[in-house]
């Protein structure tokens, strides 16, 4: 099966499947699945403009209302997850994924899938500690903070795919799993990109919850993007060849584990925004086990008529944009989605979002209070985050980025105006410490274990051993050598911090000078 992967799409529809129709012409046959890693940009109208946590004059309307207006139709069946740019009130009608478009699908918050046979997983957003135990509970219209908190991955979502037992064959995130960096060509990444050696040196650079995920998940291949750099790849190019069940169906399926997962933890959802843990075996909970067993893989089959099938039940649930008729005004609306609503009725699980609107109703704990709109997602006194620092940080200027007023950016990424040594550094072991060459002789045995830094806390849990050796995906669409990476303790966030965005100027446009940089 020949399989595409993208990075950051940034709403190219057009130019990516002319991309993928040039190289079916020129590869050995047709591309049956396309991923994409986030920034997907699933923006139908206006209002949906307004959603994205850019600067309005980096608003474009891109190309991917044509899909969903049925004027195209995507040529390859497309998988994507959400990432920091995103028409975020789009996408929130589907936490537990579904269709945007025919043949385009969102895993959701967080999700697994199959298709041939391949098991696909992914999670969206990015990570950032202060928002990391809180709630789902944001919904339109976003202020200040929300439209940016909302995109900020939960520990409920990594909770429940560390459930998960059964072997994963892709995994996709919009971050690098942080310290992968010290098993590909560091070299090249730093000579690439300079600005990240302050990160790479320390340790902070990426997702300290996707690392615990790759650990925990151990997949054949993982892709990320956010970046915007290809990092030390096995293969050259973004279609690779996977092996699939020839004798499994050609269409979208749901995978049983992961439902019953779902259904298992419904009593978690949470739509506030209090810090909250998840349970553990600690002898405070009950239940800190939700893994799938055979009955309720068994309850699933039975609940789907044994019909896995993910049903074509696209429908269009926002107007439109309309280029002859612009309408800057459009209404924002938290809707919800009736393939959500369906999904939930079949499985007997709770729509986050009919719960979300029932407590703004009693609460008002949405983000449209004037009185919100100062507050930071981080005003809490408790300790933030089970993990050491934000992800994606940048301790110098990135030439490829745009620099934002404070008005127009909340903390997209925010870094330490110090650098931060309370991080454990993963580094590979005295026989692994040069820089590998991306060719497949020199792919490295990873450890079965890492080291823990005498900086961790006393209850800190070191690597898990692993038993598979197969390669991880990085950057837009590369692949490395996996790397089982351990959990990282407690840290308070940074005292002094600056304000950068990640953009790709050549996607939304010429930009000034003064703007650059």
């Amino acid at each position: 099966m020949r399989v595409a992967v993208a990075g950051c799409c940034h709403g190219e529809l057009d130019k990516i499947y002319e991309t993928l129709a040039l190289a079916e012409r020129r590869g050995p046959g047709p591309i049956d699945l396309l991923l994409c890693c986030g920034d997907f940009q699933a923006v139908r109208n206006e209002a949906d403009l307004r959603c994205m946590a850019v600067p309005p004059k980096y608003r474009h309307m891109q190309t991917f209302y044509r899909y969903y207006s049925g004027e195209k139709k995507a040529p390859v069946l497309t998988i994507f997850i959400g990432g920091n740019h995103e028409a975020s009130n789009h996408l929130q009608e589907l936490p537990y994924g579904g269709w945007v478009a025919p043949n385009i699908y969102y895993l959701g918050l967080a999700g697994v899938v199959k298709y041939r046979g391949v098991r696909i997983g992914g999670i969206s957003g990015i990570f950032k500690s202060h928002d990391y135990r809180k709630g789902h509970f944001e919904c339109p219209p976003y202020n200040a903070a929300t439209i940016r908190s909302i995109y900020h991955v939960r520990n409920i979502e990594v909770y429940k795919l560390k459930q998960l037992k059964q072997p994963m064959d892709i995994f996709l995130s919009h971050d690098w799993p942080r310290s992968i960096y010290h098993y590909g060509n560091k070299k090249q990444l730093l000579k690439t990109k300079s600005f990240f050696r302050q990160e790479v040196e320390n340790n902070t650079l990426g997702s300290p919850a996707a690392s615990e995920l790759l650990e925990h998940l151990k997949p054949t291949y993982w892709f990320s993007a956010h970046l915007h750099v290809k990092f030390a790849a096995l293969m050259q190019h973004q279609v690779i060849e996977i092996e699939h069940d020839p004798s499994a169906p050609d269409y979208l399926e749901y995978d049983t584990e992961w439902l019953a997962i779902l259904r298992a933890t419904n009593d978690l959802i949470n739509v506030s925004e209090r810090l909250w843990n998840m349970p553990e075996n600690n002898g405070l909970h009950t239940r800190w086990d939700y893994s799938a067993t055979k009955e309720a893989m068994n309850e699933v089959l039975e609940k789907l008529n044994h019909d896995l099938k993910v049903p074509c039940n696209f429908s269009v649930t926002a107007a439109c944009y309309d280029p002859s008729k612009p309408q800057t005004q459009m209404q924002l609306v938290h809707r919800i989605s009736p393939q959500t609503t369906e999904f939930c009725a079949q499985l007997g699980i709770t729509d986050i979002n009919i719960r979300l609107q029932k407590a703004k109703e009693e609460q008002h704990v949405c983000g449209d209070s004037e009185e919100q709109d100062d507050v930071e997602s981080n005003d809490s006194g408790e300790d933030p985050s089970e993990y050491n620092t934000d992800t994606s940080a940048l301790s110098s200027i990135n030439p490829d980025e745009i620099m934002l007023d404070e008005e127009e950016e909340y903390d997209d990424s925010i870094v330490s105006a110090h650098s931060d040594m309370n991080t454990p550094s993963v580094e590979p072991s005295s026989d692994q410490a040069s820089d590998f060459s991306a060719s497949f002789s020199d792919i490295r045995i990873l450890p079965s274990s890492m080291t823990v830094s005498s900086d961790d806390t006393s209850g800190s849990p070191v690597g898990k051993e692993g038993n598979r050796g197969d390669p991880v995906e990085l950057g837009d669409g590369k692949d490395l050598t996996k790397v089982p990476l351990k959990r990282l303790s407690d840290e308070h966030e940074p005292e002094q911090r600056k304000k950068i965005k990640r953009r790709n100027q050549a996607i939304y446009a010429a930009v000034d000078n003064d703007d650059t940089a």
